[in-house]
């Protein structure tokens, strides 16, 4: 769709195959349709140097949309020739352009790329490793020590290799606690629980500083089935994250829209105090008290502020 909202013309891949339109099947890359894309891929395929030339000319986009368009279409090919350029956009900040990159680097299948998605394995997004041991796989790599295993297997979602291989996986185990994705850290920890290890200590030790409260929690039954001492445990949980509402704002907010300080603080009935307020003062004014409703609000409105300020004040961490 345009911003107008009319829809696009379908690009005709035959015939700008038989034009050896280039340029046109770029931008079919583009065209919001997967067949469209997929054709205009192979039919790049098939045009040659000044083809792939093109395409990797455009590989240099900052335009994340043209940008997997383009690497889509290099993993169609499959020329070897894109293996360099897309190793470098392993490094690209954009876990999609990675995530994109690994996949199309195992559709190649050219050896090459072994260390780059190696080093995938242990990227802190979890498509990204998923894609790096996918990409593995095509290319036929085999682990070659215990954490490379671990990771390829936590890669591929297969949670169940690294709980057999016990603590022998806690290194793999602990770099995948550094994932962006709360369920990611949930099963690592669940799994360095299973394993009923004391090796596995340190990194549950860990755990227990993750942003996430129930990451925390999981961390601590974890370590008890590790046979982590329970003295050891407030230790690792007083280094987490302190997340506290601030009085100031909640004061503030009670103050210009009294009640909603209260919602800001999780309270659900500062809607009736909200509420409230607004029936009041649409009588006062009603009624012709304008004079009336400010020496009445303005002293209320100045309570509920303090109060919602020492709530805050007075609520734990979370």
């Amino acid at each position: 769709m345009n911003l107008f909202g009319f829809q696009k013309q379908k690009p005709d891949i035959d015939a700008l195959t038989k034009k050896r339109d280039i340029d046109g099947l770029i931008k079919a890359l583009h065209f919001d349709d997967f067949d469209t894309q997929s054709s205009a891929a192979k039919a790049l395929g098939t045009l040659g140097n000044e083809a792939m030339e093109k395409i990797l000319v455009k590989l240099r986009t900052r335009n994340r949309s043209a940008k997997l368009g383009v690497i889509q279409a290099l993993g169609m090919i499959r020329d070897p020739r894109a293996v360099d350029p897309l190793i470098k956009e392993m490094n690209d900040e954009n876990p999609e352009i990675r995530w994109d990159s690994a996949i199309a680097l195992g559709e190649i299948g050219d050896e090459r790329a072994i260390p780059s998605l190696k080093k995938a394995l242990e990227d802190p997004d979890k498509y990204v490793r998923c894609g790096a041991a996918f990409g593995l796989s095509k290319i036929g790599w085999k682990p070659e020590n215990a954490k490379e295993k671990a990771l390829y297997f936590i890669g591929m979602q297969e949670w169940w290799v690294p709980k057999e291989m016990g603590k022998s996986a806690v290194p793999a185990l602990s770099t995948v606690m550094k994932d962006q994705d709360i369920e990611t850290r949930l099963k690592a920890v669940e799994v360095l629980g299973d394993i009923h290890d004391r090796d596995t200590g340190p990194v549950l030790i860990q755990a227990l500083a993750d942003a996430d409260s129930s990451v925390r929690w999981k961390a601590v039954m974890a370590a008890t089935k590790a046979g982590v001492p329970l003295m050891f445990l407030p230790r690792g949980l007083i280094r987490r994250p302190r997340i506290r509402k601030n009085p100031k704002i909640a004061a503030f907010l009670n103050f210009t829209l009294p009640g909603v300080g209260y919602q800001y603080l999780g309270k659900w009935w500062g809607i009736i105090v909200f509420q409230f307020d607004v029936a009041l003062t649409l009588w006062l004014l009603r009624f012709g008290k304008e004079e009336l409703s400010t020496i009445i609000l303005i002293p209320l409105y100045i309570i509920i502020a303090i109060h919602a300020y020492y709530m805050a004040v007075k609520m734990p961490d979370m």
